[in-house]
């Protein structure tokens, strides 16, 4: 059975795994090295103080105290995805800010991604957040579909060109 919960700090290994998987799958999609510079994420190894910092966050009643959360999502119990995510202030209002949501190849389909952006969104809530903004990479259907099916709709698409 799937699930979400938050992280905790015996979640190390697996957290630190996944976002690794997901820092390499995003780095070969167009626009994802800028992305991840972009992004709230650790750098790798997994810092263990962000993973505190994060699960406390992520505790029932500390939506207020905490400026970001981290869920792992789970099937029958194994860590099999995570998403985290952060709030910001824009023009005086609360946004939450999804900046990772990956679950690993051999544990799509089945409801895991719903289930942890499910979760992230309602801590938002929790948070005071009037909205939710979520990146979703050019060429990556999956990850659109999942924030869509949440509510969520493109709002801006932004265009790139280095220069030389």
């Amino acid at each position: 059975m799937e699930g979400a919960r938050p992280a905790r700090p015996d979640d190390l290994e697996a957290c630190a795994r996944l976002l690794d998987e997901a820092r390499t799958r995003a780095e070969v999609l167009r626009g994802g090295p800028d992305l991840l510079a972009e992004r709230g994420l650790p750098p790798s190894p997994l810092d263990e103080r962000w993973l505190a910092e994060r699960c406390a966050g992520a505790r029932p009643g500390d939506e207020g105290r905490r400026a970001g959360a981290l869920f792992v999502g789970t099937i029958d119990d194994v860590v099999v995805g995570i998403a985290a995510g952060r709030v910001t202030t824009r023009g005086g209002e609360r946004i939450g800010v999804i900046d990772c949501c990956y679950v690993e190849t051999g544990a799509r389909n089945v409801g895991v991604g719903t289930t942890l952006a499910e979760s992230l969104i309602g801590w938002f809530a929790g948070a005071g957040c009037v909205a939710v903004d979520a990146p979703a990479l050019p060429g990556d259907r999956a990850t659109k579909q999942l924030f869509e099916s949440q509510g969520l709709s493109a709002r801006l698409l932004v265009l790139h060109r280095r220069l030389p």
